[in-house]
């Protein structure tokens, strides 16, 4: 008998909780990073882990922004330049030590994705959530020279601008997916 008022008690729990987190607001989430000079939140749920800058292998015959290939935890992993491939830097990042790299790091997209790949960027900036980030208006010229992947753009206290950068959206993108020169 006491095992079935214990299973009673946790189904009893398990249902309060899945009501609770069904009714409560879910708080959006992103982290923050710079390339180039320009703020971008990539959600939290499709990013995965963060590593310094190894040793990246280039491909040859491949498209200016992308890196080339490198070992992160024992899986091969596709490096993209973000600046170079969203067009907000022409050159390679300086190499570490050259001032600008050292607090490069690559971020691996989330494995749920579906794309070993992981994105070179400048610089971790953070955490941050909706609370403390306010919806800029949509700009009625830009839908027709944003990409798919580009979100909504947000404005925190400091009135710096974010633009939002949907790593899914990303994942699946042709040009995203065209390494090939």
């Amino acid at each position: 008998m006491s095992n079935r008022e214990a299973l009673r008690e946790l189904q009893g729990r398990l249902a309060s909780r899945m009501q609770a987190a069904r009714t409560e607001a879910r708080v959006q989430s992103w982290l923050a990073v710079e390339c180039a000079g320009h703020g971008l939140l990539f959600p939290l749920h499709e990013a995965g882990e963060i590593f310094s800058v190894g040793s990246v292998l280039p491909v040859p015959h491949t498209q200016p922004w992308f890196s080339g290939v490198a070992n992160l935890r024992g899986g091969l992993h596709a490096v993209v330049d973000l600046a170079r491939f969203l067009g907000l830097r022409r050159s390679p990042a300086p190499q570490a030590g050259e001032g600008g790299r050292d607090g490069a790091r690559l971020l691996a997209l989330n494995p749920t994705l579906g794309v070993n790949c992981a994105l070179l960027v400048d610089k971790l900036a953070g955490l941050r959530n909706a609370d403390q980030l306010s919806a800029e208006p949509p700009d009625a010229a830009a839908p027709a020279r944003l990409p798919a992947f580009a979100g909504a753009r947000w404005r925190d206290a400091e009135g710096r601008v974010w633009q939002e950068i949907e790593l899914s959206a990303l994942a699946g993108h042709e040009q995203f997916l065209g390494v090939a020169a």
